[in-house]
């Protein structure tokens, strides 16, 4: 009988190590994490602040200023990997083919630029339609992460969006060219729970209807459990545990996932004392 190959993961990282200079030496951040990531597949990357999250992702899109950072490793994308390649065909695949949801969108957005001018630039930049049709993009875009009258709002500046507006047009920005694969790094940090329901909605159908794989990090274990089909725990710098959702949350090998689940509050038992784990 002939064996089912497995269909080449969209994004494969091997031994991906970030390090920096420092004045007292180099120091290790990341330490030769791998994983992969399929198309249609929503996978999770949880761990406490610090761990090394917002730095593998941003270092996929080589985001990293080097010096002082150092990266080593391989990252490929459909095969190809992103750290051989030259700073000029990196820049046409950023927004169009590897996107991403930034966790501050304050500083994310630039102060001198109304909000609809910064979601056409990267549509000007990688789709070929004319501008009255991008223009009319901009605007449903607008509109399907709830912004309300998303037409004058466009004319906004960044300073006149609350933070959970500018939240949802940093998503509008990073769906905005329909990637093949979307990183969403903290994307409903700062949305009420409406909207935020709204937004996993449509993250959700991105993959389903559009095979968009996505890499959602997130400090909440409720959104990674109903959103993700896998999950990876990211401790110091390494990733100590990655399994199937399910396995995560009620058998968990690794004495900190094991913590991190103890930690999540319970309404049907009594609060209990926290256990830390050395390191």
């Amino acid at each position: 009988m002939t064996p089912v190959s497995q269909p080449e993961p969209l994004l494969d990282v091997r031994r991906l190590s970030i390090d920096f200079q420092t004045e007292a030496g180099m120091v290790r951040a990341v330490n030769e994490i791998s994983f992969t990531v399929h198309r249609g597949e929503i996978v999770g990357l949880v761990g406490e602040s610090g761990a090394g999250k917002s730095l593998t992702s941003e270092a996929i899109l080589r985001l990293i200023r080097c010096p002082p950072g150092l990266l080593s490793g391989e990252i490929r994308y459909r095969g190809i990997d992103l750290l051989s390649l030259k700073d000029a065909e990196l820049a046409k695949m950023r927004g169009k083919e590897i996107a991403m949801i930034f966790q501050n969108p304050m500083s994310s957005l630039n102060p001198v630029f109304r909000i609809g001018a910064q979601l056409l630039e990267a549509m000007t930049l990688h789709l070929s339609e004319a501008t009255a049709q991008l223009r009319a993009r901009v605007i449903d875009l607008l509109q399907r992460v709830g912004i309300p009258s998303a037409r004058e709002r466009a004319k906004d500046y960044p300073h006149q969006f609350s933070g959970g507006m500018s939240q949802r047009a940093m998503i509008g920005m990073g769906i905005s060219c329909a990637p093949s694969l979307l990183i969403a790094d903290e994307p409903t940090t700062a949305l009420d729970v409406t909207i935020q329901a709204q937004i996993l909605s449509l993250i959700r159908r991105l993959a389903t209807e559009t095979n968009t794989a996505i890499l959602l990090v997130s400090h909440d274990l409720g959104i990674i459990s109903q959103m993700c089909s896998r999950v990876m725990v990211m401790y110091a710098g390494k990733i100590v545990e990655e399994a199937p959702i399910s396995t995560i949350f009620h058998a968990p090998a690794h004495p900190y996932t094991r913590g991190l689940m103890d930690s999540i509050p319970q309404i049907d038992r009594p609060a209990t004392q926290l256990y830390p784990i050395p390191g």
